[in-house]
């Protein structure tokens, strides 16, 4: 089938390009890559460098280069680079030179296929067949397989090995690179880096089948160590390569390089095929659970799974790290956390892969004493969550990092201290994990402990109007970054509250029925002994903005309602210059109605409760205010425009959203020219959140879960799975209704209900609505 973007699909497992588009290198690169939540590994040519954003990313490398701001994961050396000459010439992708060509990615195992048919200037032909992937088994590992046939008798050479020559969005990371020959064969490159001095290895090692290779040696360069071989080769015959490479560092291992090689050894002893299988098993154990299966739409079916993809191979499941804006698909957005992890990428994993979801929030326990120094260095106390978050959980962004493209000035963005719903994000994150979960011990062992401080934290930070008696949250930044410094933004206050609130429910509990351990909670934490007094009071008087009483809408911010109203637009033609920030402080969408992106629309898709004509108010009047400048506003659209029986519109929201990647539909320069490119994350688990709790209409109940189906008119039928507090149900929908079974290997019953009827699920039965 063939798909937008040059793209083809056959099955709906896979997107596949015939023909090398130079134009979309970096979208190429970004869509076709591998990775497996420890790297990620663009899908580029074999012999790419810097120029066409070459990169292998990887996770916990945080480190800042010298004369810049920016901590951001370090890019190593390039272990998968080969060259290879024909009679002299390289062969290149410049298309008029590719007799045939195929690049392949397979959604199902992971595997980057690239298959094309090459002639040079000089009547010289080869073909070339190359699958690499990014293991599973041991997370350390890239793992390729390299075929060369001659087409055309000649002498052939190959060039294959480590290049250091990398690209880096803001400066080298590294002060020493160290290429060496290794013992049993393996050649290596032995870094530092500058900040931290973290050590990074990359060791490679080969195994050659086929025409033997006339020379042989290996080269050392400034920025990389090399094999090169030589054959004389007659028409038909054929090189094959394996190539295993390792890549290890101290902020994980002890001895890097050493424990690297033995990766290596062991990896090329297995030999590609065992390798393959064992990577494929854990591939099949994500699928069983988190495949979605739409009839009736090939197209909506391979956009769904590349972004189901996406959100898996960015997510760590090796240690307790964050999902980055960019996953490890660039240095964008430094690898770092922002509120979109809790709000995007970990409902899915709460509700499939609990052990991964677990992860996601225990990173924001181990961030914890980050989180309080950042709010003492702002004033208050408790748990104040960076805006971006890499291992420690210190603010990493800089307060400026805008420029005005027309003064050239930089432009102070208040991010880090203004946008303080991401703490009560958080604490949305752990409440959604244990709901799913039930996973009570977690929330004794960390997540209490987190809830205690961010509730701390508004106690230090909210306002107590006594002329009105009542709080306010005063001089705040919501998920709206046009609008800066307003009081009482509605998403800010709503969250605040549910923090407050489940931060007393936990506390009650553990009064109720472990008190010593409560004690010894509040002993680390300092709590004082009306904290729970104080959260209490401040829950039930926190001003939270109302629906009006004629319309129903709920204004996102005091005096929002005041500003001009314009449509997004009507208010780009004032703009001076295209590349300009809309924002705070001088943009032309301050002083207008005209929003980033959602925000009373997220507050409806994230907390459960609002009436039906609130729904349909708040998204009638918000979404044509809204410019979509972010990534993370059509998904939200989407689900809410489900809620509110604006089916059209979620549908046009849910395409809008799972194409953002595939089709190069975004943006890949922010306003004042940085580069924005890479998988956008958010987005990814966002087609989750669209098609379970959009279209699907799931929602927790005390008791189990309900549904409210709104299949797409351009779908047949919808089936999935997820795990309910250790149980799993089978969802199917069409248009004649709901069907929900609950496996007999099930520990409990669970209550259900969808489409005016409800039930007690049994093991081994079935619900129908």
């Amino acid at each position: 089938m063939k798909l937008q973007n040059t793209l083809h699909t056959r099955t709906g497992w896979e997107i596949i390009q015939h023909s090398f588009d130079p134009e979309q290198g970096v979208t190429t690169g970004s869509n076709f890559m591998i990775g497996n939540g420890y790297l990620g590994y663009r899908g580029t040519f074999e012999n790419w460098g810097p120029e066409e954003f070459v990169a292998c990313i990887v996770t916990d490398t945080w480190d800042q280069a010298p004369g810049s701001r920016w901590s951001e994961l370090c890019n190593v050396p390039n272990g998968l680079f080969s060259e290879i000459k024909a009679e002299g010439e390289v062969c290149s992708l410049i298309p008029e030179m590719l007799r045939e060509y195929s690049h392949c990615l397979d959604l199902r195992y992971g595997l980057n296929t690239r298959i094309l048919r090459w002639s040079g200037s000089k009547g010289q032909e080869l073909e070339i067949e190359s699958r690499k992937f990014a293991s599973y088994d041991n997370h350390h590992l890239l793992v390729q397989e390299l075929r060369i046939t001659a087409r055309s008798k000649g002498v052939y050479t190959l060039k294959t090995g480590i290049d250091g020559d990398v690209w880096s969005l803001n400066g080298s990371h590294f002060k020493n690179l160290d290429p060496q020959s290794l013992p049993k064969g393996l050649i290596g490159i032995e870094l530092n880096t500058h900040e931290l001095g973290t050590k990074i290895s990359v060791i490679e090692g080969v195994t050659l089948t086929g025409k033997e290779s006339e020379e042989a040696g290996i080269s050392i360069s400034d920025t990389g160590i090399f094999r090169e071989y030589s054959f004389h080769l007659a028409e038909g015959d054929t090189i094959g390569m394996q190539k295993v490479v390792a890549i290890t560092h101290s902020n994980e291992l002890e001895d890097p390089l050493n424990e690297g090689q033995e990766m290596v050894i062991t990896a090329l002893q297995r030999g590609y095929h065992n390798l393959w299988e064992a990577h494929q098993k854990h591939w099949e154990a994500f699928w069983d659970i988190s495949d979605i299966q739409i009839s009736g739409n090939l197209e909506d079916q391979v956009l769904t799974r590349f972004n189901l993809y996406q959100a898996f191979i960015a997510t760590p499941t090796h240690a307790n790290l964050p999902v980055g804006a960019r996953g490890l698909s660039c240095q964008v957005y430094q690898g770092a956390a922002f509120w979109d992890q809790e709000t995007y990428n970990l409902p899915m994993f709460a509700f499939t892969h609990p052990e991964i979801a677990r992860r996601l929030v225990a990173y924001r326990y181990d961030t914890l004493p980050g989180a309080k120094r950042k709010a003492i260095g702002l004033g208050y106390y408790g748990a104040f969550y960076a805006w971006t978050s890499g291992k420690t959980g210190d603010e990493l962004f800089p307060d400026f990092f805008f420029t005005d493209v027309l003064t050239g000035r930089p432009i102070r963005n208040h991010f880090n201290c203004w946008q303080i719903h991401i703490s009560p994000d958080v604490v949305y994150g752990i409440w959604m994990y244990y709901q799913a979960t039930g996973d009570w011990d977690f929330m004794v062992r960390q997540g209490a402990e987190v809830l205690f401080e961010v509730a701390q934290f508004l106690v230090s930070r909210v306002h107590f109007k006594k002329d009105k008696d009542r709080y306010e949250i005063i001089r705040v930044l919501g998920p709206d970054e046009y609008h800066e410094n307003v009081d009482n933004n509605a998403f800010t206050n709503y969250l605040s509250r549910f923090a407050l609130q489940k931060a007393c429910a936990v506390y009650d509990r553990l009064r109720a029925e472990q008190p010593e351990i409560l004690k010894a909670i509040g002993a680390k934490a300092g709590l004082p002994e009306k904290a729970r007094e104080d959260w209490q009071d401040i829950s039930e008087k926190l001003w939270l903005p109302q629906p009006d009483s004629e319309t129903g809408v709920i204004e996102q911010f005091d005096g929002y309602f005041k500003l001009e109203d314009i449509q997004p637009d009507a208010l780009r033609k004032r703009l001076i210059h295209p590349e300009e920030y809309w924002g705070w402080p001088n943009g032309i969408a301050i002083h207008t109605q005209v929003l980033k992106q959602a925000d009373v629309i997220q507050l409806l898709a994230m907390l459960d409760g609002f009436p039906q004509e609130v729904l349909k108010a708040n998204y009638e009047y918000y979404e044509p205010r809204t410019e979509h400048g972010s990534s993370l506003s059509p998904s939200v659209h989407a689900l809410v425009a489900s809620k509110a029986e604006h089916p059209e519109e979620a549908y046009r929201y849910f395409l809008e959203s799972a194409g953002i990647d595939l089709y190069n539909a975004s943006k890949k320069v922010m306003s004042g020219g940085s580069f924005l490119g890479g998988i956008h994350t958010a987005a990814a688990g966002g087609v989750w959140l669209i098609i379970v709790k959009g279209f699907a209409g799931l929602v927790l109940t005390e008791n189990g879960v309900s549904f409210k189906p709104a299949l797409p008119s351009a779908w047949e039928a919808l089936a999935f799975k997820i795990r309910i507090k250790d149980c799993l149900l089978n969802v199917q929908l069409d248009a004649s209704g709901i069907q929900i079974v609950s496996p007999s290997s099930n520990p409990k019953r669970l209550y259900i209900s969808a489409n005016g009827q409800e039930k007690w699920v049994d093991p081994g039965d079935r619900f129908i609505g």
